[in-house]
Order: structure tokens, then sequence, then C-alpha cells
């Protein structure tokens, strides 16, 4: 295991996850359900990333899906979760406290199709462990900023939460509309 390599991937995927551009959609999601079960999403997540390390590909070629459709599917949720903040209207229905945790915040939003194409694409340049190694890295930001959304939400105050819902909404709507270029294919 190298220790350079596994900074860079740490580095790639804490870029890709962006926990802490996210911070203004988990405040939201936690003010529209109520609580957000910090260790259970942080371990979905986390399962989910190495699950699709080891198996994601071959799970996409078994149902026939390829790897761009897939990520266009999570750029049109990624999408919507981004019209809701700019908007604010409420487009997921929430099925409860703790599927409202894991879908959509564990759920496309934090191992979403970017963060899943991007182990693809680690896989064929390093180890699974070094990935490994970086996706509990990145966890563990995830857990702190999950746990600390109550602070934070007092931090910044209502005003200052609006203001970032809107600009966050935008950035999230132009993240899911260069995920959807990026794997749309042309005739």
């Amino acid at each position: 295991m190298d220790l350079k390599n596994v900074i860079t991937i740490s580095l790639i995927l804490f870029a890709v996850i962006d926990v802490v551009g996210s911070i203004p959609i988990i405040i939201s999601l936690r003010e529209k359900i109520g609580h957000i079960q910090s260790e259970k999403t942080t371990i979905f997540s986390g399962a989910l990333m190495i699950g699709f390390l080891f198996f994601g590909e071959l799970i996409l070629k078994f149902i026939g899906v390829d790897i761009s459709s897939f990520a266009i599917a999570g750029s049109i949720v990624i999408f919507l979760l981004g019209l809701e903040l700019v908007l604010n209207v409420a487009i997921f229905k929430q099925d409860g406290d703790s599927v409202g945790s894991l879908v959509p915040l564990g759920f496309p939003l934090l191992a979403g199709a970017g963060t899943l194409t991007t182990l693809v694409t680690l896989d064929a340049a390093y180890g699974k462990i070094e990935i490994i190694v970086g996706i509990i890295i990145n966890l563990f930001f995830i857990y702190l900023v999950l746990k600390s959304t109550n602070w934070l939400s007092k931090v910044l105050g209502k005003s200052g939460l609006a203001i970032l819902r809107k600009v966050f909404g935008i950035v999230l709507l132009s993240i899911a509309v260069k995920i959807f270029k990026e794997n749309i294919i042309l005739p």
C-alpha cells in the first residue's frame, strides 16, 4: 500500500463526494425529515461504495445497464435535488425517517453516480486496498458533517441557509447537467 496513492485517492473522492458542498442540502433534508441517522447513512454510503468497487460493473452488465446510463440516471436525481433547493419545493416524498436519511442522502447525494463511476475508474489505476482506505477516510468526513448539521444550522442562521441553498442548488444543477452531458451518447 502506497501512502501517496491513498492520499491521491482520498482527495479525488473528497472532491467528487463534495460533502462540504452538500451541507445546505443535508441541512435542508434534516429539516424536512426531522433527524438524519448519521451512523446508518455513513455505513450505507460506505457499503454502497465498497460494494460498487467490487461488483458494480458486473451488476450493471448483468442487468444490461452501462456506466453512462447509470451516471445519467444519477444525474437526473441530483438535478431534482437541485431544483428542490432553488425553487423551495418538495419533489421527493419521504417514506419515513430511516429511508429519508438513506435516500436521497446516502444515495445518490453522497454515494452517487459520480462517486461510483469514479471508483470504477480508480480501480483501473490503483489497488483495491488503497481505494478502500480512501473511502474510509472520506466516510470519516461524511460522518463529521452529518453529526454537525444542528450546529452548522445555528451558525449559518435562516438567512445564511436560504442563501446557501440557492447557491448550492444552482451548483448541484450544474453538476447534474455536467454528468448528464459527459455521459450522453449522441448519434
